[in-house]
């Protein structure tokens, strides 16, 4: 009964790993192809020759990797300015006390469940009037703290941040940003790894706020160079799903480190406790 159990669980574990990979499988296939291959019926299910013409129309078409570079400062900009200002803050609504934390809390968690479209236009006035229109300061500042941050990073530290080891810390000498820095960071570790992925790869695929406010192609970020592929009248398909592959990968890299330490640091956490 045990096997028959087990074998089903590693059938549906399998079915559940062809589902995650097929669409990346997918993508690097069509890479390979051209257009008129991804029109074929039936559709071709194994590479073509044609992956290196595509790379290189994609490369003659468009600065891929300026705008790599772009990506690459504004993503990593975000997302130590996300890690520092959202654990800060969520460690601070777990583990202290204030006048008006409940209803700050509270505000707080309305505003993630404001559509962000509705802040495009404030967004941008508020930037037309710092003058930081197509700089990547308006991509930057207004990103580098949200809701979400703060309110994983609280729930995580409620759970795993022991009040009596912050008591302990207080009877050494510790004041409150040694505590945050020295205490509450090596514990908020896991938490703070899953954060750095959601965010990075957030900015990074970003499409709608770049393509509002940056206006020199310099300093155009990945998805708005990408979506210059597309023509007026006819689009190159294997030519847009090279440079998406091109763009993608940098992703999958950063996820299988990502999770390799997550795992890792839960595992050293299990240990301590």
């Amino acid at each position: 009964m045990m096997k028959g159990k087990s074998l089903l669980l590693h059938l549906g574990l399998f079915a559940g790993l062809v589902v995650s990979i097929f669409p990346f499988y997918w993508l690097l296939v069509m890479s390979t192809r051209t257009t008129a291959d991804i029109y074929s019926f039936p559709p071709k299910m194994w590479f073509g020759p044609h992956l290196i013409d595509n790379i290189t129309r994609v490369l003659s078409s468009i600065d891929f990797f300026g705008a790599f570079l772009n990506t690459l400062f504004v993503a990593t900009a975000c997302t130590l300015l996300v890690l520092f200002f959202d654990s800060l803050a969520g460690f601070t609504f777990a583990k202290f006390n204030f006048p008006g934390k409940q209803w700050l809390f509270i505000v707080l968690l309305a505003t993630m469940m404001a559509p962000a479209q509705l802040s495009l236009v404030p967004s941008f006035v508020i930037m037309a009037t710092f003058s930081w229109v197509g700089t990547f300061k308006a991509l930057i500042i207004p990103g580098m703290a949200n809701a979400f941050g703060i309110f994983w990073i609280r729930q995580y530290a409620s759970e795993s941040v022991p009040s009596e080891l912050l008591d302990a810390g207080r009877i050494d000498g510790c004041g409150f940003f040694r505590l945050y820095w020295n205490v509450a960071l090596p514990i908020l570790r896991p938490a703070l790894s899953f954060l750095a992925a959601f965010t990075f790869i957030g900015v990074w695929n970003d499409y709608l706020w770049p393509l509002i406010i940056l206006n020199d192609e310099s300093k155009f970020t990945l998805q708005i160079a990408l979506s210059s592929l597309n023509g007026i009248y006819t689009t190159d398909y294997a030519m847009v799903i090279a440079g998406t592959l091109m763009a993608v990968i940098p992703l999958i890299v950063l996820f299988l480190f990502i999770s390799k330490q997550f795992i890792s640091d839960i595992a050293a956490g299990a240990i301590k406790s």
